[in-house]
């Protein structure tokens, strides 16, 4: 008779084979009874729906919600192709949001399909599926964003709701950016008689400075005898920033974030108060701090660190107790790490005291500061080598965020414009607050993005005379939420105030 490890193996090799087809959606059908039961009392798959399943590890925390958002959009994708076949999309709000590359794990889902029941499906986390029984565009209007089927941007545009541009500014202007005339929409705008829809588009237009497009839409509906009044649907004016016409959509998101985020930045961050110290001494006050420093940093991280601990690391001191051994080792070697990135970033501060940008400075110097957070543990052997390489090569998820980051291929294209936009900020403030949160927006990084982006705003607080502040690991849970609240919601505000908070906190030194 087999051993229950033996039978668990056995299942195991069958969930493998399955993953090994694409078997992130896992049906009933898939495995025998025994089989499910034995994976799901082991805590490798987890049930969403009645007969339907995903891979999970067994490791998982109650409540633990990122393996979830992990397989999300391949469940989904799965699912509906599934109940629908191809007779399905994504409603045309949602669709705009993953054209513009916010792949943001929404509360509904709303699906169209002329298959539909006009029902609500509900899945993990309160999150759901609404079913609506609509018309879907024609075939060639229809588009596949992994495996996500979806208007195309022209039809999404003519068949958005008006609310959509007020809710979601960025995403709508940066998709409009990427349209460089206007047949295809005139085409569908003629089709349908939404002469409506076609004054709102061109106001939209106009909005982000492309008249022509606006004219061509106006004249030519006019044309063909439709009454059309131009009227701009956002109820703000375009931030002032230049459009290109070739950008990426993610790339026009992304500076239409920091353009629209500025305001409520610069109204919740008090401006500098203090003057810049003689360097010599900042960098004394920062070595004073350090323990302190790393100790929150690593801590937030999930690393178990200790004061003690972190002092004989910096000297090279350390021999972890036998009995936690491989723990205590691994969270030596982040410790060590941290020291070793430590005084790569006094000496970019050492730069930018002296006088250099600093967003220069920054996008110079942070992946020194990444190599040498992990270069301990790939001399240790704790991590391959490659991890050294630069940028993530992998899609990464944030645990316990509904915020999924951009894709490794939107990384290289974003993480230029971000350093741009440090650069050309004329504000102190604004690079601290979204110097910090849209590095972590981007997650450049498979690990480690949380220490480099508060190096990176520390380093901005040192421009404009404000002190190094430590980010306490009692307040965790605060700082996560604001960061998920700006990562969604686009909501700002929380943050900065978080920010400026810890400032004067009792962790920090300077007051």
């Amino acid at each position: 008779m087999a051993k229950p490890s033996e039978k668990l193996a056995q299942s195991l090799k069958i969930l493998r084979e399955l993953q090994s087809q694409g078997g992130i959606v896992i049906r009933s059908s898939a495995l025998s009874r025994t089989h499910r039961q034995r994976l799901l009392s082991n805590g490798f798959i987890r049930e969403v729906l009645k007969g339907w399943y995903i891979p999970t590890r067994p490791d998982e925390t109650a409540g633990e919600s990122t393996g979830w958002y992990a397989s999300y959009w391949d469940f989904c994708s799965g699912y509906l192709k599934s109940r629908f076949g191809t007779s399905w999309c994504i409603s045309p709000e949602q669709s705009l949001s993953l054209h513009a590359s916010n792949k943001t794990i929404p509360k509904q889902l709303i699906i169209h399909s002329p298959k539909a029941g006009n029902n609500v499906t509900p899945l993990l986390y309160e999150t759901s599926l609404l079913d609506m029984r609509a018309n879907m565009p024609k075939d060639n209007d229809i588009e596949e964003l992994a495996d996500i089927r979806v208007f195309s941007i022209p039809a999404a545009l003519v068949a958005c709701s008006q609310n959509y541009f007020n809710q979601y500014p960025a995403e709508v202007r940066s998709v409009l950016a990427s349209l460089t005339e206007a047949s295809h929409i005139l085409e569908l705008l003629l089709e349908g008689g939404h002469s409506k829809v076609a004054g709102r588009l061109a106001g939209a237009f106009r909005n982000i400075g492309r008249d022509k497009i606006a004219d061509d839409i106006l004249a030519t509906m006019r044309a063909a005898g439709y009454d059309v009044r131009e009227e701009d649907p956002f109820s703000k004016l375009m931030p002032e920033f230049s459009l290109r016409k070739d950008s990426h959509p993610a790339i026009t998101r992304l500076c239409l974030m920091w353009q629209e985020m500025r305001h409520p930045i610069l109204g919740n961050f008090p401006k500098g108060k203090y003057k810049i110290k003689a360097l010599n001494e900042t960098l004394q006050q920062i070595e004073d701090i350090y323990v302190r420093d790393a100790y929150h940093s690593l801590s937030i991280e999930g690393y178990r660190v200790s004061p003690e601990l972190i002092e004989r690391v910096s000297k090279g001191v350390w021999d972890p107790d036998e009995n936690e051994k491989d723990r205590e080792y691994k969270d030596a070697l982040a410790a060590r790490g941290y020291w070793q990135a430590f005084q790569a970033v006094k000496m970019s501060l050492k730069k930018i005291l002296e006088g250099e940008n600093p967003g220069s400075v920054a996008e110079n110097d942070h992946g020194i500061w990444y190599r040498e957070l992990f270069a301990p543990s790939v001399i240790a052997g704790i991590l391959r080598l490659s991890h050294l390489a630069g940028y993530r090569n992998d899609q990464v998820f944030i645990r316990h965020s509904r915020h999924v980051p951009p894709s490794r291929e939107t990384v290289r294209e974003l993480m230029p414009t971000f350093f741009n936009l440090l650069k050309d900020e004329p504000s102190h403030e604004v690079r601290i607050v979204l110097g910090h949160f849209l590095f972590v927006y981007i997650h450049p990084y498979m690990d480690g993005n949380g220490r480099i982006a508060r190096f990176l705003m520390n380093l901005m607080l040192a421009t404009g005379g404000y002190p190094w502040t430590i980010i306490p690991i009692q307040d965790r849970a605060i700082y996560f939420e604001a960061l998920e609240e700006a990562s969604v919601q686009q909501n700002i505000i929380p943050f900065t105030q978080f920010l400026a908070k810890c400032m004067v906190s009792e962790d920090n030194q300077f007051k």
